[in-house]
C-alpha cells in the first residue's frame, strides 16, 4: 500500500474510491502520568508520551490501511493526521486520506 501526502502519485492515473480513516485513543498508565507531571517542573522531553503518540499513530495508520484494503485500494493519497486530548494523559489520534486505485 502506497501512502502519500500529495494529491497525486507520479506516473499513475488514479480512480478515487473514497475517504478512509483509522483512529485510536491511547493513554499512559497512572504512574507514568505522575512522572510526566513531575518532569514538567524541571523540563525536558516526555518520552513516555512520545512513545504513546508514536504507537497511536502507527495503530491509526494500520486501521486506515485496512479500511482502504477492504475497498480494493492500491494507495491512499492526501494522508493527514489529527490529534486531540480526550482527558488528562489520554489522546485520540486519527489518520485519514483518500483511497485510490490505479487505472
Amino acid at each position: 500500500m502506497i501512502l502519500a501526502t500529495t494529491e497525486t502519485i507520479n506516473g499513475k492515473n488514479l480512480e478515487t474510491l473514497g475517504l478512509v480513516k483509522g483512529s485510536t485513543i491511547q493513554t499512559v498508565n497512572a504512574f507514568r502520568d505522575i512522572g510526566a507531571g513531575l518532569k514538567t517542573l524541571v523540563g525536558g522531553e516526555l518520552t513516555k508520551y512520545n512513545e504513546m503518540m508514536n504507537n497511536a499513530r502507527a495503530l491509526a495508520t494500520k486501521r486506515m490501511v485496512e479500511e482502504a484494503e477492504a475497498l480494493g485500494a492500491d494507495a491512499i493519497v492526501c494522508v493527514r493526521y489529527a490529534s486531540a486530548s480526550v482527558t488528562q494523559g489520554a489522546a485520540e489520534v486519527m489518520a485519514y486520506g483518500t483511497a485510490v486505485q490505479f487505472r
